[in-house]
This record gives C-alpha cells, structure tokens and sequence, in this order.
C-alpha cells in the first residue's frame, strides 16, 4: 500500500451532520472526493439536496436524511438510514453547531440548553447511534473549536462551554471503544474559516483578530477539509483520543 492510499476512502461510508452549509458541506465534498459514500444531515433538505446534486455530478454518491440531532430517535434514524442504504457506517463527522452571542447576565435558560442540546448532546447521540453498529476500522470526528480552549472577544459561553465539551466527550469514547470495538475517536478544533459565518461578524472583528494568527489569514475551508480526511481514513490509524487544532498558530499567542 502506497502512502497516498491510506488518504483513500473508497466505498466506505460517511455521515456528516450539519452538512447543509458551511464548513459541513466542504467536509462532505472532501470525503466524496477521497472516495467515500455521503450521507448528509441537516433541517434544510433544500440545501442538502443542492448539496447532494454536486456530489453526485463530480461522480460521487450521496443520501439526504433530513434530521435534528439534539433529538435522540432523529440520530438514530440518519444512522439505520445510512445502514438500508449502504449497509454500513464507517465515518461519522460530528459537525452539526449553533452559536448565540449573548452577554451571560442576559442569556436565557433556554438559548443556553439549545445550544448544549445540538452541539454536545448531538454529538453524543449521533455517536452513540453509529457506535452501536459500526465494524473496527471505524472513525468519529468531533468538530470543535478553538474557543473550547481560548476566547476572542465576543460573549459565547454557550458555545465556549459546549466545545469544550466536546474534548472530553471525544477522550470519554475513546477509551471506551477504540481497544473493544476498534473505533477511533477524535476531535478537530478550527479557528477562523472563510465561511457564511464568518461574513457575518461585525466589520473590524476579524481585522482585530488577525495579530493573534501567525499564518496571517483566515483558514481555507479545504485546508480543514484535508485534516477530516486524514483523520478518517488510515492515515491516522493510529491516532485516537486527540483534538487536532487547526488555527494559524491564534492558540499559542
């Protein structure tokens, strides 16, 4: 085997949540691209169908499962749905995120356990779905943040708190599946992308950011793109139980 196959991923099969925008949908073209069969998840079926139709015209394969995951049954739905499809799971990228920016004097119970419900319990229970039923092998990416390990000037303790979460979570599943069941799991915390997000800070936020990157820039969505892919196939198998930072060097200043 060549270096350049344990980049493969032909005829495995990958669930991306959160694949309607965004950084999901570059991580759902990249694993296509390196072979793989797509199941995408979201609440906008528009989108993911939009989504689904390049995928498929660049030559891939591609399923819309329209879900929640902060609901348990949804999760457990996309992966049986991948299963009658594909027969089997062998990548999950727990991608699906909401964010509020809410001073923490005025937030809300319920802004604050939403944002928990979709970004840690999602990822939990879309997890625990596709453990259930995935061979050794296997590979769960949790996507994460940089601001689960520092801050950058805006309020998001919801957020903060529920990507920092998702470390622990990712070391918990490791240890529990990846000697017994073969299961790798792992974490990859962005820093700043150019994405729909992104456009959407106020003018002069990311400019004030920008002493804190030693690579200058805001990342490229294909750059992180290419850490998911790496991670989910053979690659790195023999990595498990780590977050990977992808940042421009923002979390050593």
């Amino acid at each position: 085997m060549s270096i350049l196959d344990l980049f493969r991923l032909t005829g495995r099969v990958a669930i991306v949540t959160g694949a309607s925008s965004g950084l999901g949908v570059s991580f759902a073209e990249a694993l296509a691209e390196a072979g793989a069969n797509v199941v995408l998840t979201a609440r906008r079926a528009d989108r993911l169908r939009a989504v689904a139709e390049r995928i498929e015209a660049a030559g891939g394969s591609a399923l819309v499962v329209c879900s929640d995951v902060s609901d348990p049954d949804a999760c457990t739905g996309v992966a049986d749905a991948a299963l009658d499809r594909y027969g089997r799971v062998d990548i999950l990228i727990n991608n699906a995120g909401i964010a509020t920016s809410v001073p923490a004097s005025r937030e809300s119970p319920a802004d604050f356990r939403r944002v928990l419900d979709v970004n840690l319990h999602g990822a939990y229970w879309m997890a625990q779905a596709c453990g259930r039923i995935m061979k050794p092998g296997s590979s769960i990416i949790n996507i994460s943040s940089i601001l689960g390990i520092t801050t950058a000037g805006l309020p998001h303790a919801a957020y903060s708190s529920s990507k920092a979460a998702l470390f622990g979570l990712t070391r918990d599943l490791a240890q529990q599946w990846t000697s017994r069941k073969g299961i790798r799991v792992n974490a990859v915390a962005p820093g700043f992308f150019q994405t729909e997000m992104t456009d959407q800070y106020d003018d002069g936020y990311l400019d004030s950011l920008r002493p804190r990157m030693l690579v200058p820039r805001l990342g490229r969505p294909e750059e992180l793109a290419a850490t998911v892919v790496w991670l989910a196939g053979d690659a790195a198998g023999y990595i498990t139980g780590q977050t990977i930072v992808v940042d421009g060097g923002v979390t050593i200043t």
